[in-house]
């Protein structure tokens, strides 16, 4: 099953919703296929953007998915795709791991804390019995030391996981993914804070603020002295790229 893609800022986006990502992902998990997955919103793109070894990974990514209302916006407009939705990370996730379900496949996790790990891992066999939780893997916090990186593989490996899902946040999240493309034989995830909101960590943002593009300020609210700078900077610069795009008619 093929799929196309768009290009936004320098970012090839898939053209797909929630029912043709989640094939593809279960098609090449079934064949252990080296595959990367981003759900990339606008801080992980104009971050992409503004740092090149990030954008460098991203771009080794084979699939990544239109996370956020305002990137849905910006790739109808520029290219007329008519997307009735943004394929939201957590919401994705469930939808793998639905189809995950009914072929018994095992999954990886990768990321965040081991408080968070342990209770998204219950989420799992409460919701989905029938998919194995094969590993967990608290991150570290910091960058792996290549012995430990080799280690990690290995253990990827020797679970016999179909997927990996990887929370260790953006952009990091997607570094990883992009360097274990062609090293990693199964489906490798970003999906960030779908962790933390299927662990019952974070709540998510009231639907009406989701459709509205306002998730941000829902997760501002929550966390601000976190996510005050990201959200002040990026949101500002996406508008920028995006004005700049349309005035120079790039798209």
């Amino acid at each position: 099953m093929r799929f196309e893609t768009r290009n936004l800022f320098g970012i090839e986006y898939a053209v797909v919703d929630y029912e043709s990502a989640s094939s593809l992902i279960l098609e090449r998990a079934l064949q252990r296929e080296s595959f990367g997955v981003s759900a990339l919103a606008v801080h992980g793109l104009v971050t992409s953007v503004r740092d090149k070894a990030v954008g460098d990974r991203v771009r080794r990514i084979q699939m990544v998915v239109p996370d956020g209302q305002p990137v849905r916006w910006a790739l109808n407009s520029f290219h007329k795709l008519g997307l009735k939705d943004r394929v939201y990370g957590p919401t994705l996730t469930l939808w793998v791991l639905e189809k995950a379900a009914a072929r018994g496949l095992k999954v990886y996790l990768y990321g965040s804390t081991e408080t968070t790990l342990a209770g998204f891992s219950a989420f799992i066999r409460a919701r989905y019995p029938e998919v194995e939780v094969c590993g967990l893997h608290p991150d570290r916090f910091r960058e792996a030391t290549p012995e430990e990186d080799e280690a990690d593989v290995r253990k990827i490996h020797d679970s016999g996981a179909h997927l990996v899902l990887v929370g260790r946040g953006c952009p990091r999240q997607e570094v990883w993914v992009g360097d274990h493309v062609g090293r990693v034989r199964a489906v490798m995830m970003a999906v960030g804070a779908a962790f933390d909101f299927h662990a019952g960590v974070l709540p998510q943002a009231p639907r009406w603020m989701q459709d509205r593009g306002l998730e941000w300020f829902y997760r501002l609210l929550k966390e601000p002295r976190r996510l005050w700078k990201r959200y002040l900077t990026t949101n500002s610069y996406f508008i920028y790229l995006f004005l700049k795009s349309r005035l120079r008619g790039l798209y």
